[in-house]
């Protein structure tokens, strides 16, 4: 749903053959829908084997499924840090690791969807900012490796956008510790991922890392999210704490 869903389509329109993997088979007209659990590396293999048998080849792989957590890194539940551990980092290495072969004779791109919050620390989310720094890093190492092999990767970076992201975060509003700055701190992140950018507009960036020549190995959507970014690289990380802090944990 969302971003994924919202891509899925928009490349069908563009020409391309897709398939989504997902533990939810849907039916969308259109999109060759796989179950797969994407943290199961034997079933993405087995799904990846299924598709170049049917078409032939396989020209790109978008990781793009994400989870979050809200709430205190002292008191987070251990289950929940292995879910998210295993749905936003260990699926995407997987899968990239299984597509490589298949890439190797088309040329191909592999896409990863990092966030913005991979980029500028998120108090009270600190699993889903640690995931998806390490995604960017992943995507940026595994450019210089592949590079040779003709494959291209791109971490595409969305800030705050409309999806279901939102309300299916995993939510630990108050803790003794921590009084009302957690419900505070997710509250304002809701706002603001509710009034963000519709997913179609995440879709035309992965759409142009998958059509350009020299994709960028990591960029943010929007014209304000490149300058964060930026900024983020030229300020002292102290005053980005500052006014992060301010922001989200004061």
């Amino acid at each position: 749903s969302g971003i994924g869903e919202a891509t899925a389509l928009f490349l069908k329109d563009k020409g391309y053959c897709v398939y989504s993997l997902a533990r939810r088979v849907k039916d969308i007209e259109g999109i060759n829908y796989l179950s797969c659990d994407v943290t199961d590396k034997e079933a993405i293999a087995k799904a990846l084997a299924t598709i170049y048998q049917k078409e032939g080849s396989i020209f790109a792989l978008i990781n793009n499924a994400g989870i979050g957590i809200g709430g205190a890194f002292e008191t987070t539940d251990e289950e929940e840090v292995r879910k998210i551990l295993a749905v936003n980092l260990e699926g995407p290495l997987n899968a990239s690791q299984l597509v490589i072969p298949y890439l190797k004779k088309s040329q191909g791109r592999i896409i990863n969807i990092g966030s913005i919050a991979g980029e500028i620390p998120i108090p009270f989310q600190t699993h889903y900012s640690l995931t998806k720094a390490g995604l960017a890093m992943f995507s940026q190492t595994l450019a210089l490796e592949l590079k040779p092999l003709g494959i291209k990767v791109s971490c595409v970076l969305p800030g705050d956008t409309k999806t279901s992201f939102t309300n299916n975060r995993v939510k630990q509003m108050a803790s003794e510790d921590y009084g009302e700055r957690i419900s505070r701190s997710l509250k304002r992140m809701e706002k603001d991922e509710k009034n963000g950018v519709e997913p179609i507009k995440v879709s035309k960036v992965i759409y142009k890392c998958l059509t350009k020549k020299n994709p960028p190995v990591k960029v943010a959507v929007g014209f304000g999210y490149k300058c964060i970014c930026l900024l983020n690289r030229l300020l002292p990380t102290r005053f980005v704490n500052w006014v992060v802090y301010r922001l989200y944990a004061k």
